[in-house]
């Protein structure tokens, strides 16, 4: 919580650091400084079903920049409340014993895998492992948690590795509690993906005429969407699936597809 500039040096009342980078860093020197993020995420281009929204707030994001306004940005939680929360760690930081073995076994899998995690970071995971118990609004942690831990690679080919390990101990307990909300879902809601897929429709079933460009980029998207409702899984996502795929054998079949 300093901060050294020179002779100088800062006192900083850090509660949380993101950061971001083009590559990610290999040099020994800041391994320490790496390990010190304890989650890691990759930032690509956005799904095309989420570009409306993209535009929409990238739009909004313009004008409150321009006219000096945030009035628009609305915290998920206040600082203060999180102040509260730390000086209850005393009463947070408790882990059943079969949570612990069952995070023993993750690690030490994780690690047998090649991929380094520190003792420090194992450690410090708890906290996250407590705070997201909570902003799922429980006050116990459980498996679900777990998801966290696809998000401690050190370089981006070990994401797949991880979510093999983890992925099986999240599938057991979502199949034992099945009104369990799932947390590690990064697709876009079953409305957005209706709205899309409902914006698809009318461009390739109306009358307006579309060059190949334009066809092709719709029939990606269809394909963009039925990945996304598979991921998620439910009686309706797989009745939405039924229904993009008569729409793609429907478009493949008319003359409007020509090869």
């Amino acid at each position: 919580r300093r901060y050294f500039t020179g002779s100088r040096h800062l006192k900083v009342p850090l509660c949380s650091l993101f950061a971001a980078t083009n590559t990610i860093p290999n040099d020994e020197a800041l391994v320490a400084v790496y390990d010190r993020f304890l989650l890691r995420a990759v930032s690509d281009n956005l799904d095309s079903f989420h570009f409306q929204g993209l535009m929409e707030r990238g739009i909004r994001n313009e004008i409150a920049e321009a006219s000096g306004s945030d009035a628009s940005v609305r915290p998920l939680v206040h600082l203060n409340d999180i102040r509260v929360l730390q000086g209850r760690m005393d009463t947070l930081l408790r882990f059943p014993d079969d949570f612990l073995v069952r995070y023993k076994a993750l690690v030490s899998q994780i690690r047998a895998e090649g991929v380094t995690l520190s003792d420090r970071r194992v450690v410090k995971l708890l906290k996250l492992f407590v705070a997201n118990a909570l902003m799922d609004g429980r006050l116990h942690v459980d498996e679900s948690d777990f998801f966290i831990l696809k998000h401690v690679w050190n370089s981006v080919d070990q994401v797949p590795l991880l979510s093999e390990i983890v992925e099986p101990v999240l599938e057991r307990h979502y199949r034992e509690h099945p009104d369990a909300r799932r947390l590690d879902v990064g697709v876009a809601d079953l409305d957005t993906l209706l709205a899309e897929l409902g914006t698809i429709r009318n461009l390739l079933l109306g009358g307006e005429s579309l060059s190949d460009v334009m066809l092709f980029s719709q029939l990606r998207n269809l394909q963009d969407i039925r990945a996304a409702l598979q991921a998620i899984d439910t009686d309706t996502a797989r009745r939405m699936v039924s229904e993009v795929d008569n729409l793609l054998e429907g478009v493949f079949e008319s003359s409007r597809w020509n090869g």
